[in-house]
């Protein structure tokens, strides 16, 4: 008997366990998920100043959608310790050839748009966050692009590389304009770009 009474006493201190471990499970489920609320919720809004001649001819605001590999990037470095995307560049989506905007875009594949690189600044223009505060981050000063031809604007994106037409790095976010955008040589383009949870 007193073998049996041991196989039992086992068996009670391994359901034990087995209990503490799943309310282990359940307790980091509830500590975790404000924070996977937050993150799924992310969003981000552009708002676009528009001026020739020094004089402001449009004002543009748009919703981005954030990308597969975008999220994907953000909890990879929340939760499986990957290093972090310290410094992040705004981009221009080109009208010519546009058929559509997808959350499966990347910087090497993105089918339904091509970059436009028609501004005199040498690479994409670094978005200048400041820190986050009241569950938004944004630049106080804005991404400014010097358009260098007569063209068409259909969009823009962010991305961790700042090469002009580069297909390397990470693509965050893409959004476009509820109407295309025509400019002209020497416009110029102030970008502030704000994400919140």
């Amino acid at each position: 008997m007193s073998g049996f009474s041991e196989v039992m006493s086992l068996n009670g201190e391994v359901s034990f366990q087995l209990i503490r471990a799943g309310a282990a499970v359940e307790a980091a489920k509830a500590e975790a998920a404000p924070l996977l609320r937050a993150l799924m919720n992310v969003r981000g809004r552009f708002m676009v100043e528009h001026v020739r001649d020094g004089q402001v001819i449009g004002q543009y605001a748009m919703p981005n959608g954030i990308v597969d590999v975008g999220l994907n990037s953000l909890l990879d470095v929340y939760f499986h310790n990957q290093a972090q995307i310290t410094t992040w560049y705004i981009g221009l989506i080109d009208n010519a050839g546009f058929t559509a905007l997808s959350n499966s875009d990347t910087m090497g594949s993105h089918t339904g748009w091509a970059e436009s690189t028609a501004y005199d600044e040498a690479t994409r223009e670094e978005w200048l966050e400041g820190a986050a505060a009241s569950r938004s981050i944004t630049n106080s000063t804005p991404a400014e692009f010097t358009i260098s031809a007569t063209t068409t604007l259909k969009g823009i994106f962010v991305t961790s590389n700042n090469t002009k037409g580069g297909t390397t790095g990470t693509l965050w976010a893409t959004a476009a304009f509820s109407s295309t955008v025509g400019v002209q040589d020497n416009d110029i383009l102030r970008i502030t770009y704000t994400v919140t949870g």
